[in-house]
């Protein structure tokens, strides 16, 4: 990969096989993100977006094809080749992940959901409790961190998705539909929250969604059809 290319997908596809037929999402997709970079995918429902991601974030394997991500000061991952324990590596250190549904821990708090990925990579309790206070202060939920997952909006429990993607520090930030189970005025929020926040934060963001608005703040826009990307 050239220096500013944080993620290099090449010749990926993916089948899922059955009894009666094999079905194949994407067919030899290539896909290169320069760091720094805001890249939007679109597409239909069952086009493979997801799909794809899961693949980027070592969730999902391929069928043929390679991805590689990282950068010259942080090492390369050649995510396709990574086993188990490499892949928990590259999740942990390198990715911020963030989902259409949140899936926070309904039996911690904010505060807790957003330290404990930290934590558990080893920082000590007291720095990882103090990262996790000033992203939840940064996404506006400073005054909710002892609050429960159930005490919370849906908005505000994405908006502790965000900030728990962010704790350990990542250079790419992969979102799938973040704003996919909000109401269209907290979508609206999200939206402008995930831009910024990778403004502040100088990361690179891939993010595929259904959302017009959303999607037109891409600097780069794909569309993922027939399994594989079209520039807009």
């Amino acid at each position: 990969m050239s220096d500013s290319c944080i993620l290099d997908v090449r010749g990926v596809e993916k089948s899922y096989v059955s009894v009666s037929e094999t079905l194949t999402i994407l067919k030899g997709l290539d896909l290169q993100v320069a760091e720094g970079r805001r890249v939007i995918i679109v597409g239909e429902s069952g086009s493979g977006k997801s799909t794809l991601l899961n693949i980027i974030g070592g969730l999902d394997t391929v069928t043929a094809g390679t991805v590689r991500a990282g950068a010259p000061d942080t090492g390369e991952f050649q995510v396709t080749r990574l086993d188990e324990e490499g892949l928990t590596r590259y999740r942990s250190r390198f990715l911020g992940l963030i989902f259409q549904f949140h899936y926070l821990l309904k039996d911690f708090t904010a505060l807790e959901n957003v330290y404990l990925p930290a934590y558990m990579v080893g920082v000590s309790r007291k720095e990882a409790r103090s990262r996790a206070e000033q992203l939840l202060s940064d996404v506006g939920l400073g005054k909710r961190l002892h609050h429960y997952p159930s005490q919370l909006s849906g908005g505000e429990r994405q908006r502790t998705a965000v900030a728990r993607a962010l704790i350990n520090d990542p250079r790419l930030i992969l979102a799938d539909e973040p704003t996919g189970n909000l109401d269209p005025g907290n979508a609206s929020i999200i939206g402008e929250l995930l831009f910024s926040v990778a403004e502040r934060y100088r990361k690179t963001l891939l993010l595929v969604t259904h959302d017009r608005e959303l999607s037109s703040r891409g600097d780069i826009r794909y569309h993922l059809e027939e399994g594989r990307l079209a520039a807009l």
